[in-house]
């Protein structure tokens, strides 16, 4: 029986979690597909460092750089946790009273980001934002003005055979049917929006996401494989 003492379950989640005591909470992502997806974005140590998730939902990889030794994570979210989007702030809260987590939790939309008064940090969080907002140039130019160094960005791709920079603007039945999907990017585009963004080195997993080919992704395969996933790196 759930304790009193912890916050109420979600009516669904959206992120899968392993919890000490043995318990699971099964959601949308599987666990294992989040623990390889957290594996290709912590690539880096992250002892010491200041960690900004932004669009965090139920928190599974704010608590993952927690667990990986990250000193201070910052999880934002309005859509998800306030907004238009199904869920609520419920599991987040949830996991952070199972995981004792010391993660600090902002209802914040990515426009609100303020680095007068939130500071910088070493590593910023875009994964699974860029595809749901109207305006990505702005939103990850957002986002990148609150990294110090390193940005991790989760998208869905589409265009990959395009030699220049280009997005892919969907319509409201394409992408699973979800009218909050507007544009996929390919790579080139991502890399032209962080070089002006301040951004010099990039590296884009799975590594053959480069516009001209894949490979298999853990992610779930896109209709036709017109549209795939990418965990896209950006260093200054």
């Amino acid at each position: 029986m759930q304790s009193a003492l912890l916050p109420p379950l979600p009516d669904r989640w959206f992120h899968s979690f392993a919890f000490a005591d043995g318990t699971r909470a099964e959601g949308i992502k599987p666990l294992a597909s989040l623990q390889e997806e957290a594996d290709q974005i912590f690539i880096a140590p992250l002892a010491g460092k200041r960690v900004l998730d932004i669009g965090a939902w139920d928190g599974f990889f704010s608590f993952q750089a927690e667990q990986r030794g990250a000193a201070d994570v910052l999880a934002t979210d309005h859509f998800c946790w306030s907004g238009q989007g199904w869920g609520d702030k419920r599991g987040f809260d949830h996991a952070h009273a199972r995981f004792g987590s010391k993660v600090r939790s902002l209802d914040l939309d990515v426009s609100e980001h303020n680095v007068e008064e939130l500071g910088q940090f070493d590593m910023v969080l875009l994964l699974g934002v860029l595809y749901h907002v109207p305006d990505p140039y702005r939103t990850l130019e957002a986002a990148a003005a609150m990294s110090r160094d390193h940005l991790v960005v989760e998208t869905v791709t589409a265009l990959r055979h395009e030699p220049v920079p280009a997005m892919r603007l969907f319509t409201e039945l394409e992408l699973d049917g979800d009218p909050t999907n507007f544009w996929a990017p390919n790579i080139l585009a991502l890399q032209e929006m962080c070089r002006r963004f301040g951004y010099s080195r990039f590296q884009v997993l799975p590594e053959a996401l480069d516009n001209q080919g894949w490979r298999k992704w853990a992610m779930p395969l896109r209709r036709k494989d017109r549209y795939r996933r990418a965990i896209f790196h950006a260093w200054r």
